[in-house]
């Protein structure tokens, strides 16, 4: 197995569209939820990838088997009026990091972190965000990151 890394591209975008949901809907039904039958997000996401690739606020990296993709991940940039902890501003928001379950436990999902959190520290992010599914935390633990007690959402 010689695992290559590559940032996303468009001609990626089907395949990562696929694999974005098949892990949403991983996410849902591992965590004892019903995936929701209204919502369709093929064309939300496709929008979401060209729009933010192309604004550069969006990168992707995947891993490689040959011509299989075996790994993802996904840094969104954001700003915010700065605070002393993160005096630029800019955030990296971490996304879609996801192992075909038959590539786990190789050092891959590690390797694609690596990427994208240089991403985001070459953007000039003084923090980075995620919402971690309950397989991932470990992995984001073993990183550096740190729980917030304080972070809440609030859904329309």
């Amino acid at each position: 197995m010689n695992i290559e890394y590559k940032r996303l591209t468009e001609k990626e975008l089907d395949t990562i569209i696929k694999m974005r949901i098949d892990q949403l809907t991983e996410e849902y039904t591992s965590a004892g939820k019903t995936v929701p039958e209204d919502v369709d997000l093929e064309q939300a996401l496709m929008d979401f990838y060209k729009k933010n690739m192309a604004a550069g606020t969006y990168v992707s990296w995947l891993a490689f088997d040959g011509d299989r993709i075996v790994g993802t991940s996904g840094m969104s940039f954001a700003e915010k009026p700065p605070y002393f902890t993160c005096p630029s501003g800019k955030l990296g928001i971490l996304s879609s990091m996801y192992t075909d379950p038959e590539y786990r436990r190789m050092g891959i999902a590690t390797a694609l972190l690596d990427k994208v959190v240089k991403e985001a520290k070459d953007y000039g992010c003084g923090t980075i965000y995620i919402t971690a599914s309950d397989m991932g935390v470990k992995l984001y633990e073993s990183y550096g990151f740190q729980h917030n007690g304080n972070f809440l959402q609030y859904y329309f």
